[in-house]
């Protein structure tokens, strides 16, 4: 044996050498998860009934152009769908084998084509057509809370201040938006006052965390505990008694955007909507730029990874902290109103759901990135709208399992299933100078 084989194997018996020589270790995790996901995908091909037909509706009533039903043959569209994923599931080996960096196309094909089949299999001779646009659409709109909530958390922590609040600053933003459009019977006053609601709850936060450095996980609970409470207080005493002036059902109105919202598909779900869907997309985007081209972005993340360093610059630690948590629970507030004015919905007691906790998740998955967070949010909103609409056509998965999709992505997230996760150095750290 040669001294470098005998060299090779040792590097990659030791792991310590292994690290220090650049060698990336094989992870089997991602691929041995698409090979679960392919031998589903053959599963549902092989339980096609012969001769069964899936239909697929993708116009709406306002397209520039009608398409007409898409009806396809159930097994075979199953059984292409499944040989790509099982080919795509062999190349996700290969590729861990070679120790070759994951590129981001290949879970997004991969699960654009899963969904595919598995729709394929549950529409299949129920007499019943998938609407593809009402879903989507729908997917869209359960996760706007998400959304705004996982931008909340981003910013939080990347300043350094872990936000376990984001429940209690969505709850307190859809409460006060209630309350406000209901008093000046106009939704746009609640858009006003929402954000209004989830800054106080964010000052509460950093008040405590940053001043006088309580741990930031505690205070978090505590003031989830804090406005479930509140809430549902004051909804069983002044809302409940006088609905008509406190708690009166007020809806913003959708704003299509001329010509695109025409576009087929793409068109209703995405330029069909509220405004507060037009603040998120551009939340989004500003986020995006801001936080890794600009000054603020620079200084927050350096907050965040090395306050001891930021402080040397003459950078104000704490004060950047104060300001970021506040801005960060506005964000939260205005997701807050989307369960309230957003739906036309009356307040109810805890409406969020635990949707504060998911885009806690969504905020991990997408790892502390607000692209990643946005698509992750998308996946959980996405799951509880494929949920809702095949429990509505009627399929062999019963809707229980099919509502809990979100609950497990989110508990597989948390539990690290998606990769190691760095979060800022700095989080959860008080600073004293």
């Amino acid at each position: 044996m040669s001294e470098q084989t005998v060299s090779t194997a040792a590097v990659q018996a030791d792991p310590l050498k292994r690290a220090s020589t650049g060698v990336r270790p094989i992870s089997w995790k991602y691929p041995i998860t698409y090979a679960v996901l392919a031998a589903l995908s053959v599963l549902f091909a092989l339980t096609v009934p012969e001769g069964a037909r899936t239909h697929f509706r993708l116009s709406s009533g306002g397209d520039f152009f009608q398409i007409p039903i898409v009806e396809l043959p159930s097994r075979p569209a199953g059984w292409i769908s499944a040989v790509v994923l099982v080919v795509l599931a062999c190349f996700a080996f290969w590729q861990a084998s070679r120790r070759a960096q994951a590129r981001l196309w290949l879970p997004l094909l991969f699960g654009v084509l899963f969904v595919f089949a598995f729709l394929v299999w549950a529409g299949a001779d129920r007499g019943a057509v998938i609407p593809l646009v009402t879903m989507l659409t729908g997917a869209l709109a359960l996760s706007v809370p998400l959304i705004f909530g996982a931008m909340c958390g981003l910013v939080g922590e990347r300043s350094g201040v872990i936000n376990i609040a984001i429940e209690a600053q969505l709850l307190a933003g859809a409460f006060l938006a209630a309350v406000a459009a209901s008093v000046f019977t106009s939704a746009y006053m609640g858009l006003v006052f929402a954000p209004i609601a989830g800054a106080l709850v964010g000052a509460l936060l950093v008040f405590f965390s940053v001043k006088y450095q309580v741990n930031q996980i505690i205070v978090g609970v505590v003031l989830n505990v804090l406005i479930i409470g509140l809430t549902g207080f004051l909804f069983s005493t002044a809302l409940t008694q006088n609905p008509e002036l406190w708690n009166a059902r007020q809806q913003l109105p959708r704003l299509p955007i001329p010509g695109l919202s025409q576009i087929p598909i793409i068109g209703p779900v995405l330029f069909n909507q509220t405004i507060l869907v037009y603040l998120m997309y551009l939340i989004v985007g500003l986020l995006n730029i801001f936080l890794f081209r600009s000054r603020w972005g620079l200084r927050t993340r350096a907050v965040g990874e090395h306050p001891k360093a930021a402080d040397t610059v003459g950078i104000k630690v704490n004060r950047m902290r104060v300001y970021n948590v506040i801005l960060a629970g506005a964000i939260a507030g205005l997701g807050g109103a989307f369960f309230t004015i957003g739906q036309g919905l009356a307040f109810g007691k805890e409406m969020s759901a635990g949707a504060g906790f998911i885009a806690l998740a969504a905020m991990i998955l997408g790892r502390w990135h607000p692209i990643g967070a946005l698509l992750a949010a998308l996946l959980f909103g996405f799951s509880t709208s494929l949920g809702n609409v095949l429990a509505t056509i009627g399929t062999p998965v019963p809707s229980e399992a099919l509502l809990m999709l979100p609950y497990v992505i989110t508990i597989f997230a948390v539990a690290g299933f998606v990769g190691r996760v760095r979060p800022p150095a700095a989080n959860g750290t008080p600073y004293v100078k």
